[in-house]
């Protein structure tokens, strides 16, 4: 779908299921990632729609070196979220939600590489804007989307921040 040298994401499918069930009982990815702890069933009942294209969500892998190392999804925002954050509707704004799921990655720039190559790709979907929230003590986390080019917009409920990509 959308490569690099040493970095792919793909989408996802059901083969992933068990891969996501492990990073989502991660202590480390959950303690910044929006999820609780997760089960098999959780995983299909949640992802497997997706898969489908039955969810205006499209769930991705990303592999770093042909190895399976962290989930990015990517999602043009429903009006009602517009509305949320303050944005009027009708103008092609994207949502991306992503995580490393192997911890012993983290830190080493290969999160800023897959976000700016999905930023590429959805401008070339049309893409005006792309939003993320993140939660505010995720200093990694923002550094990295800042080396993006996003901007903090706003703080949200729950320890949230709104984060803004202008193409």
């Amino acid at each position: 779908m959308i490569s690099n040298q040493e970095l792919h994401i793909r989408l996802m499918d059901k083969a992933d299921f068990n891969l996501m069930v492990k990073w989502l009982n991660n202590q480390q990815v959950l303690e910044f990632y929006e999820e609780p702890p997760s089960n098999l069933e959780r995983v299909i009942n949640k992802y497997g729609p997706r898969i489908d294209g039955k969810h205006y969500v499209t769930p991705c892998i990303v592999e770093y070196n042909n190895e399976s190392i962290g989930y990015i999804q990517y999602y043009e925002i429903q009006d009602t979220e517009l509305k949320k954050y303050g944005y009027p509707g009708n103008q092609n704004i994207y949502g991306i939600d992503q995580f490393i799921g192997e911890p012993k990655l983290w830190g080493q720039g290969i999160g800023t590489k897959m976000i700016q190559m999905m930023l590429n790709s959805l401008c070339n979907k049309g893409a005006s804007k792309v939003l993320l929230e993140v939660k505010s003590n995720n200093v990694r986390a923002i550094s990295s989307y800042k080396k993006c080019g996003f901007k903090r917009i706003k703080d949200l409920n729950n320890d949230l921040v709104l984060m803004e990509w202008i193409v």
